[in-house]
């Protein structure tokens, strides 16, 4: 169970990657999902295009709150793979997906996610606060038949990259220095961090770590000395 002290909270997407960890917070939270023009600038660094597209969709969805009585918290969230400096994003169809993973294999690259969280006052006042959380993927030598079934299963379509660290068949990862959570798209010990930052506290009551339960990689440090998502019980 986790125990909340909480205005209400948005969030600012349709993944429903990460509608789930926000379930597994036990955080009850309205979508409101922001369209917003995600392409690069010209010569921008990964990491700046990450926090731009995080802090932005925020502010998109503030600007469609009508006035209410009650403070919010928006979280808005966005996520870049990015090999060489280059960004990945989501392919635009199977040929495309197969090229990404081709250029992944048996290499190392980076996933930047950007978690950006704005409380609204009822009367119209808002903070702004956003993290960003970058981890080393290490992806395994697999082969181009497994490309094709991959490619045919349909799962790497939506994904920045082309692929999901939880795939359960695929998994294409061997090795990763960095955020479980964070790879999938929203960094569950920034979440909870920022969350913290505004007022709101976050227990979760259990035995083992949330991040686990989707890939077989140990938590990263930050999220271990935190003590914030793997109970004591």
């Amino acid at each position: 169970m986790t125990i909340l002290n909480r205005p209400q909270i948005i969030l600012a997407s349709g993944s429903p990657r990460r509608q789930q960890l926000l379930r597994d917070l036990g955080l009850p939270f309205e979508i409101i999902t922001a369209d917003i023009d995600e392409t690069p600038l010209p010569n921008e660094a990964p990491v700046v295009l990450v926090k731009r597209l995080a802090e932005s969709k925020a502010q998109a969805v503030v600007d469609k709150q009508d006035q209410r009585d009650e403070a919010l918290l928006i979280l808005a969230a966005d996520t870049i793979v990015a090999l060489d400096e280059a960004p990945l994003g989501k392919p635009t169809d199977a040929d495309d997906a197969k090229r990404m993973l081709t250029q992944l294999r048996d290499r190392d690259h980076q996933v930047h996610s950007g978690l950006s969280i704005i409380r609204l006052e009822p009367e119209g006042t808002a903070t702004q606060q956003t993290k960003i959380n970058s981890s080393t993927i290490y992806m395994r030598n697999y082969s181009d038949a497994e490309i094709a079934e991959y490619v045919a299963s349909g799962d790497p379509l939506d994904k920045a990259g082309a692929y999901a660290i939880q795939h359960p068949v695929f998994a294409p990862v061997k090795k990763l220095d960095g955020c479980v959570s964070g790879v999938m798209g929203l960094s569950l010990v920034d979440l909870v961090t920022l969350l913290a930052d505004f007022g709101v506290t976050v227990t979760v009551e259990g035995t083992e770590s949330i991040c686990e339960g989707y890939a077989p990689f140990a938590c990263c440090k930050r999220c271990e000395d935190s003590g914030l998502l793997t109970a004591q019980g």
